[in-house]
């Protein structure tokens, strides 16, 4: 045996923060041109002009960059002030939904990850857990507030509540391929509002 001899490892490899960074835009170029299925780690680190062990040193597979590079953009943008009333914490919600699903470096990579992840479920799983948990999360906050200041009946069913509020903002974008105007967001603000405080108490 020549464990005796053996060098002790000196330690993890330092990651410089700015290069990851840089990897992780080039990943979302990949993902907007190619889409998750052609997408490669080799193909990153060549556009990149690093060695893929550069890559492997921080995300263990192709999923994890992929989602990684996904949830540092998509959990921040789900971040929205305390504006002391339920239609101001609403159309706060709604702009910042906005925000993500016209953000420029995400382009048709949420819509190529979502179709993707129908047909793989590790990636559906991977995607819940480090986008849509942290963005749902930020929906929960909003309804706690509501809730402290009243503005919301006590049995307000919140799995449906954080479906409904941004699923017309998907349909209409998504599906109906219209703008989202300024009068759009005050009258979904609106509807959404009436809809959360009905059966309210003691007012």
């Amino acid at each position: 045996m020549h464990s005796g001899t053996r060098r002790k490892p000196s330690g993890a490899a330092v990651l410089r923060p700015e290069l990851t960074e840089a990897i992780v835009e080039i990943a979302l170029g990949e993902l907007a041109e190619k889409g998750y299925g052609r997408m490669s780690m080799e193909a990153v680190a060549r556009r990149a002009g690093v060695g893929k062990s550069a890559l492997y040193r921080r995300w263990p597979s192709k999923q994890a960059l992929a989602v990684d590079a996904v949830a540092r953009i998509s959990v921040p943008l789900a971040e929205t002030p305390d504006t002391g009333s339920l239609r101001g914490d609403v159309r706060a919600m709604l702009e910042a939904l906005l925000s993500w699903l016209d953000d420029p470096r995400l382009g048709g990579v949420l819509t190529d990850l979502m179709a993707e992840a129908r047909r793989n479920g590790a990636l559906a799983r991977a995607l819940a857990e480090r986008v849509g948990e942290p963005r749902r999360a930020r929906g929960e906050a909003l309804l706690d507030r509501a809730a402290a200041r009243g503005e919301v009946p006590a049995g307000l069913d919140r799995e449906i509540v954080l479906d409904l509020i941004p699923g017309a903002l998907f349909w209409h974008l998504g599906a109906r391929r219209q703008p989202v105007t300024a009068d759009y967001l005050d009258r979904l603000t609106d509807t959404l509002v009436t809809a959360l405080t009905a059966g309210r108490t003691g007012v």
